[in-house]
């Protein structure tokens, strides 16, 4: 199995680059698992205590969960995914049976800050955003998607992503191999990672 991890900062459009990667890519030998289905269970919090969670810090990552599956996916195991509920905060009873695959995308904001979790990964990725871009589109997306309000995603960027984005995020662009700027789609950049994975898909004779 060969993984490849893509970071960037929360709005970096890493969703995005995933999408342009696969695209093309022969179904069913490239999988993905995104690190905000291993946050950490919150079953002993009120929905209150919940909400107050630092969720952008590492200590909300269930980094030993995450590293346990990705080395059970790449010995050839299936694995039980978790499943987390962004209107709850929390893990729902639910589990995604997650089979292993030739090329595993792992994605997440702060899948550099474990070294296990980098170690496990052949190619490192980091889409890099402007900060008002990112801004902009954690917006769209968590009064869309997520349910949440105006005032809400404001204090929570003002009060906790922008300060962890400098202190987990941003450094961890050292540990990268490539580096995406993603203002624009970077047709070149995601063409170099197709052109890497598509040679690791392509059988080779001995």
């Amino acid at each position: 199995m060969f993984i490849i991890g893509i970071t960037g900062g929360t709005g970096s459009g890493k969703t995005t680059v995933v999408e342009q990667i696969l695209n093309q890519l022969p179904e069913g030998e490239v999988g993905v698992i995104s690190q905000d289905s291993y946050y950490k269970p919150t079953d002993n919090l009120s929905h209150e205590e919940r909400t107050k969670i630092n969720f952008d810090h590492p200590a909300a990552i269930d980094f030993d969960l995450l590293v346990e599956h990705l080395s059970q996916l790449k010995n050839n195991k299936i694995i039980e995914q978790p499943v987390y509920s962004f209107v709850a905060h929390n893990r729902i009873a639910d589990t995604i049976k997650t089979q292993p695959t030739k090329i595993l995308i792992v994605e997440g904001i702060l899948i550099f800050n474990n070294q296990q979790l980098r170690d496990l990964c052949d190619v490192k990725i980091f889409v890099h955003a402007d900060a008002d871009e990112r801004l902009i589109r954690r917006l769209k997306r968590d009064i869309q998607e997520r349910g949440r309000d105006l005032e809400e995603v404001l204090n929570r960027y003002q009060d906790t992503l922008k300060p962890m984005h400098s202190q987990f995020i941003e450094p961890t662009k050292k540990f990268a191999d490539i580096i995406i700027p993603n203002n624009r789609h970077n047709t070149v950049a995601v063409d170099i990672v197709r052109t890497i994975i598509n040679e690791k898909l392509t059988p080779h004779d001995v």
